[in-house]
């Protein structure tokens, strides 16, 4: 267990707080601030109990070089107004200089400040020096709060570690309990629902989790080079053509292991990658030449629900089908269905399984849905991950 910010006195203390604050903008505006009102219990924690909290986020890939448009500004003006007090934000381009030095030593008990994006430093991304002790010379503890950038061992993520004590908030204490206790302590039945395009990209966590799951379903795109494995035709569907072996490999190892592997049965298939295709629902090993898979079909949809419901425990990375496009979204609809209707817990892996399941109408109905999808599917395959290795242990 990690020491939280529950076990250390922040009164009066500068906190160094890294918050996940790469929030998706249009015109300027914040368009989801999901991310936003998933650190607000920390900040108001460390508010309430007199710290002097400077909050530091990347957002978007700006390279090592201020660009105005991944500017923070607009996430302190949301932040103000979802924690009802003043955030101040501190603009630099440089991100640490005099005026940010100043702003931080004449901060009050309770105050919040908000740093620019840490990405303006190309020092960030390779936890490199002169960064990290410029960071450093504005606090005395560090906080780390972001989830999502866990997985990255970066200035603003794992350096600052070494210079001061520190401790986790409540977002990465919750990642850490639920994907924890989901892979290392579930209810049985564990039920793992693995998506996404190439089966390369999942092969580490499906052998992670063929050691402790009952049953592992497989859709979206990778389900395909699953299919060609197994000798059937797949038409112009996505195939992840260097893992065909692997796939068949795969599927040889859960049936030693005991495991329940569930592909689909069926598909729907449609003349071109468009929502206003041409389509047609066949069964797995009968697709046509000249069409492509594009979403379980729905004797899948009931067959993964019916799996779903007499589950313990549910983790679910990866889309069914190409969900974006509302012909195709069905499979993926069903998926988020029934985990909502189940008694299961049942955890999200955050990226398109997240969004899926915004989008749906289900967020709400989940145990947990994951702020970061590197992360967790790092931590899912037994990594691990440098932002929180740095945290004191209990």
């Amino acid at each position: 267990m990690k020491k939280t910010v529950r076990d250390i006195d922040v009164k009066g203390k500068r906190v160094l707080v890294r918050c996940d604050f790469n929030v998706p903008m249009q015109n300027g505006e914040i368009t989801d601030d999901a991310r936003i009102v998933g650190a607000l219990p920390t900040i108001r924690y460390l508010a309430e109990h007199g710290a002097r909290s400077i909050l530091m986020s990347h957002m978007g890939r700006p390279k090592g070089e201020p660009k105005k448009e991944f500017s923070l500004a607009p996430v302190a003006a949301r932040l103000s107004a979802l924690l009802g007090r003043e955030v101040k934000f501190v603009p630099s381009d440089v991100v640490v200089d005099d005026n940010v030095r100043a702003a931080a030593a004449a901060m009050k008990d309770g105050e919040v400040i908000l740093l620019e994006n840490t990405r303006y430093r190309k020092e960030e991304t390779k936890n490199e020096e002169p960064f990290t002790s410029e960071l450093a010379s504005l606090g005395e503890i560090f906080v780390n709060d972001a989830f999502g950038t866990a997985h990255r061992a970066h200035c603003s993520t794992a350096g600052l570690a070494s210079y001061m004590p520190a401790v986790s908030g409540f977002l990465i204490e919750k990642e850490i309990q639920f994907l924890d206790e989901a892979v290392n302590d579930p209810k049985r039945p564990f039920v793992a629902i693995m998506g996404g395009a190439k089966v390369g990209d999942k092969i580490p966590v499906i052998e992670e989790l063929m050691k402790k799951v009952d049953t592992l379903i497989i859709g979206g795109g990778m389900a395909y080079t699953f299919f060609k494995a197994k000798g059937y035709e797949i038409g112009t569907s996505i195939l992840d053509e260097a893992s065909i072996d692997i796939a068949a490999d795969t599927m040889a190892k859960a049936k030693r292991a005991g495991v329940r592997m569930l592909l689909p049965v069926d598909v729907v298939c449609a003349s071109a990658f468009s929502n206003d295709a041409e389509t047609a629902t066949m069964d797995a090993d009968a697709m046509p030449k000249d069409m492509m898979g594009m979403d379980i079909g729905p004797k899948t949809r009931a067959l993964y629900a019916e799996e779903i419901a007499k589950a313990g425990t549910v983790v679910w990375n990866g889309p069914m089908g190409v969900f974006e496009m509302s012909s195709f979204a069905e499979g993926t609809k069903a998926v988020a269905q029934a985990m909502a209707d189940s008694g299961a817990t049942t955890v999200i892996g955050g990226g398109d399984s997240a969004a899926a399941a915004k989008q749906f109408g289900f967020s709400d109905k989940m145990s947990h849905i994951s702020t970061g999808g590197g992360a967790s599917l790092e931590f899912l395959e037994g990594k691990e991950l440098p932002g929180i290795a740095v945290l004191e242990d209990k």
